[in-house]
């Protein structure tokens, strides 16, 4: 023992080899022997001469120390030496290693995973078996060869939620599975959170072996989700460990306008000594609120530490326009009121003219009893409806009264009017007040509650017509239609039949009435009621955290339904991240503020270690290492004292090495420094000099790269950056090249080696990447910069995109090509004038080859882009089908990967039949 630390050893008996190293010492004294000294009277004719070769007639001690120490540190390590060695007389059983591996062991999870191979290696040196537990992913209990088990530590990693009681039964109940005599020792290590569930745990572990906790003293700290309060985000984080003062600063990330993610506000939270929690308020614009996608602890990686945004704080604007003006005397018959109250605590209310609300693009419009627009107001609002917006209106009686849609559908109606409107349980009729009948499960209302004072005393009717049953919503119970819809371009146009006040219904008197108003997507916030509005819908995720708090995309994981993320209970089956059901956005938190997160207490009985406590380390690579160190300076002397180490030959051989060293490192420094880029498939881009372009375009290249991965059997390497005049080109089978204005025109020498790159079978996708404002081969700034670009390329004739081109068929069925931008302005190489289309064959015989360029402008590296977390970075169209429009960029970019790989081999019509059988043909 030496300060607290021991040393050990595996194979002690080997140090018994160090009693002959006196032997040694002596054997090496005796040889060579000593020379014996004869007097010799011939020896006066030798006086003066010099001898260049001296040999001495005994070895120096301290070179014979230094061979010594050399054999010496040799025996020590084959003896195999130990750091902090264990006890081997009790560690020769299993051993057990139980990870809680939750959100809250991310932050120091690098030395978590050092402590648990340590721990491997040590059971691998005594021959135990092993097995590795995660409580927050359990598998079924096996032991295995620590070796082995060890083999498979870098895929265990921490998860974004904690070990519930489940999870501790399925463990339970695989020790109860074990021998009842199988004994094996534990070590916990715990993330420094109580749980329920651990004391049943450690009372069926402690009976099998000694169990030790491994356990750190920092505690945890996470941040709750982000809440809107009189015009404030207040934000407030919870920690473990409350003893000392602490301060943290929470960072609001989301996108600026150029669709690159950024810290756009910072916020400092102060934990007081003995206080758990700390919160503060941020005050930012709604455009910029609007733009936040988390919050995270700045330094602190971890789930625990991010609050993802969702529709709560991106509150939606609301326009409301009434039919007449609101009369003070008469609020609570204004069209107005109840919505206003509705929507207020959760939307950015405006009121005005609809003129003068258009230009503020709102995200919603409320028409209340408003019947006659004028044409350009019509026309101004069917083109805010295609790009996404919602319009929603209210009957009422100037509605009833007014002409519109009797015999043609109004653009602005989902359905056709009767004249006038439907009186019931008035004093002028006979019926009683009809009720609401129960939403069908078709109906975005599906699964809500039907109050039974909710009453409909009048209503205006719609005409009976071929589509009217599929754009009814909601209906009364005698079948009449009570909500209608339809779409209208990107967006859709809604319908209520009766008043916005309770002039012809008790509707927005209910609490019902806001539910509706929550399922069309018209609040944002899920509020308090929140088990009460997620009723009956079904939820998809769209990107999950994992343990470090990175966003990753949802893939393949199943819906939820609504009551599920009500209760907001995280783990394997619902995993915290961001959900969506229609246009609706959820943010599903790690930690809410129910979650207990106090700390874990152990009883006294159990030790509890800190997180490097009493690991082995292996000194026997270090012991080595030194004798090897003493065997080169033992050379060195042994020809210092022989007197070799300087001479013509010595010197010779030194000249020769000096004069190899320069040729050497030209010879290396002639192989371009990215030829490792031939042992794999790599996607690059041509340098423009345009660092935001060439940032987008790197971007672009990882997130197809990160697709092909994922869907196809290409696992390509991490994407490149080209620079034409120094970068070998026949590395990339691919080049993405982003015309900017200003770039400058290669050399001719890259112009030689752009020509030879495109005869030899590589392809260049050519983006100018001004779609939106302009067709190929018109006058903008890149399509001329493109034109100079070409002039020195010798690119074969091109054409449109045939239909039948083999790239629509290369991997996916594709008629559309679209980037961030649509158009099908995509050019290729021309088909050969004899190319015809044979009689029963859906698709020409085409080029042979894979066509060189492909020239088009529809932006498709920003559509690609993704940042290393696999976020996606700039927006594509809006809503459903901007996500559409992206999956379509994607699956077009695998079709030209897939293009250059494999060649045209698509374009033959052995391929036909099962094509056909794709199309349904």
């Amino acid at each position: 023992m030496m300060g607290g630390l021991s040393i050990g050893f595996v194979t002690p008996w080997i140090l018994a080899a160090l009693v002959v190293l006196p032997v040694l010492w002596l054997i090496l004294r005796a040889i060579p022997p000593a020379p014996i000294r004869r007097r010799f009277p011939g020896v006066v004719l030798l006086l003066g001469l010099a001898d260049e070769d001296t040999v001495t007639d005994r070895t120096p001690w301290w070179l014979l120390l230094l061979r010594t120490l050399a054999l010496a540190a040799l025996i020590i390590g084959l003896a195999g030496p130990l750091l902090n060695p264990q006890n081997r007389d009790t560690a020769r059983g299993p051993l057990l290693i139980l990870m809680d591996a939750s959100w809250a062991s991310a932050t120091d999870w690098e030395a978590r995973r050092e402590m648990v191979a340590a721990l491997l290696d040590e059971a691998a040196r005594n021959g135990r078996v092993a097995s590795v537990q995660r409580l927050s992913a359990p598998e079924p209990l096996r032991f295995l060869q620590a070796d082995a088990v060890q083999s498979r530590l870098p895929g265990v990693t921490p998860m974004a939620w904690a070990a519930d009681a489940e999870a501790l039964q399925f463990l339970a109940a695989e020790l109860q599975s074990l021998p009842a005599d199988q004994r094996f020792d534990t070590v916990w290590l715990s993330d420094g959170l109580a749980n329920a569930g651990r004391s049943d745990l450690l009372k069926a572990l402690q009976p099998r072996g000694d169990v030790r906790i491994v356990q750190t003293g920092l505690g945890s700290v996470a941040l709750m989700p982000a809440t809107y309060e009189d015009g404030r985000l207040v934000l407030r984080a919870r920690r473990s460990q409350a003893r000392v003062a602490q301060e943290v600063t929470v960072q609001a990330i989301g996108t600026d306008p150029g669709g690159a993610e950024r810290i756009l506000a910072s916020l400092p939270l102060t934990f007081e000594a003995g206080a758990q929690s700390a919160d503060n308020a941020l005050v930012l614009p709604s455009e910029l609120r609007a733009r936040v996608t988390r919050f995270e602890i700045a330094n602190l990686r971890s789930a625990g530490a991010v609050a993802l945004s969702d529709d709560s704080l991106r509150r939606r604007e609301v326009a409301l326009i009434a039919g007449r003006e609101d009369r003070e005397e008469l609020q609570l018959l204004s069209p107005l009121h109840y919505l206003r109250q509705a929507l207020m605590p959760s939307a950015d209310v405006i009121e005005g003219a609809l003129t003068d609300i258009l230009p503020a693009n709102p995200d919603v419009i409320v028409l209340a009893d408003v019947a006659v627009l004028s044409d350009g107001e019509t026309e101004a609002v069917l083109d805010w409806l295609n790009e996404g917006g919602l319009l929603l209106r209210f009957a009422g009686p100037r509605l009833a009264a007014s002409e519109i849609s009797r015999t043609a559908e109004d653009p602005l109606l989902p359905v056709r009017l009767r004249a006038g409107g439907r009186s019931v349980g008035g004093a002028m009729s006979w019926g009683e007040p009809k009720s609401l009948a129960p939403f069908d499960q078709d109906s975005p209302f599906f699964g809500l509650a039907v109050p039974e004072e909710v009453t409909v005393t009048a209503q205006v009717m719609a005409q009976p017509d071929p589509t009217l049953a599929d754009r009814v919503i909601a209906a009364l119970s005698d079948g009449t239609p009570l909500v209608t819809r339809k779409s209208v371009g990107d967006g859709q146009v809604v319908l209520v039949h009766v008043t916005a006040n309770a002039q012809w219904s008790g509707l927005p008197l209910s609490g019902l009435f806001v539910q509706m108003l929550d399922r069309l997507a018209i609040l944002s916030a899920v509020g308090a009621e929140a088990e009460t509005r997620l009723a009956g819908t079904t939820w998809q995720p769209v990107k999950v955290l994992d343990g470090f708090g990175r966003l990753e995309d949802a893939q393949t994981l199943a819906g939820v339904r609504g009551e599920a993320l009500a209760e907001g209970r995280v783990g394997p089956e619902l995993q915290p991240g961001l959900y969506r059901d229609g246009d609706k956005v959820l943010a599903l938190p790690v930690v809410k503020d129910d979650t207990d997160l106090s700390a874990a207490r152990w009883p006294a009985t159990v030790p509890v270690e800190g997180l490097r406590g009493a690991v082995s380390t292996d000194l026997t690579g270090y012991a080595l290492a030194v004798a090897l160190m003493i065997l080169a300076l033992d050379v060195f002397a042994s020809l210092l004292v022989s007197g070799r180490l300087w001479g013509a030959r010595v010197a010779a051989v030194w000249l020769a090495a000096l004069m190899i060293a320069p040729s050497v490192d030209a010879q290396t420094a002639d192989v371009p420094a990215k030829a490792d880029n031939s042992l794999e498939v790599v996607l690059g881009h041509v340098q423009t000099g345009d660092p935001q372009v060439d940032e987008i375009a790197l971007a672009g290249l990882r997130g197809l790269s990160n697709v092909l991965f994922f869907r196809t059997s290409i696992e390509p390497a991490a994407p490149d950056t080209v620079d034409l005049e120094v970068d070998e080109l026949a590395f990339y089978p691919f080049l993405y090249w982003p015309i900017t204005p200003d770039q400058p025109s290669p050399s001719q020498e890259a112009y030689a080696k752009l020509n030879a790159y495109l005869r030899s079978g590589g392809m260049i996708l050519f983006d100018t990447r001004d779609a939106d404002v302009a067709r190929f081969g018109t006058a903008s700034p890149t399509g001329r910069k493109l034109q100079k670009l070409a002039a020195g390329l010798d690119i074969p004739p091109l054409d449109p995109l045939p239909e039948d081109h083999v790239l629509t068929r290369t991997f996916y069925l594709l008629q559309d090509f679209p980037g961030r931008y649509m158009s099908r302005d995509v050019w290729v190489e021309a088909a050969p004038p004899d190319a015809e289309k044979i009689e029963g064959m859906p698709f020409r015989n085409l080029n042979d080859g894979v066509t060189p360029v492909v020239i088009g402008g529809n932006d498709w590296a920003a559509a690609w882009a993704v940042d290393t977390r696999g976020n996606t970075l700039f927006p594509v169209g809006r809503g459903r089908a901007g996500e559409r429009q992206r999956e379509l960029a994607y699956r077009f970019g695998v079709n030209l990967i897939m293009h250059v790989l494999t060649g045209n081999y698509k374009s033959d019509q052995v391929h036909v039949p099962a094509l056909l059988d794709r199309l349904g043909q």
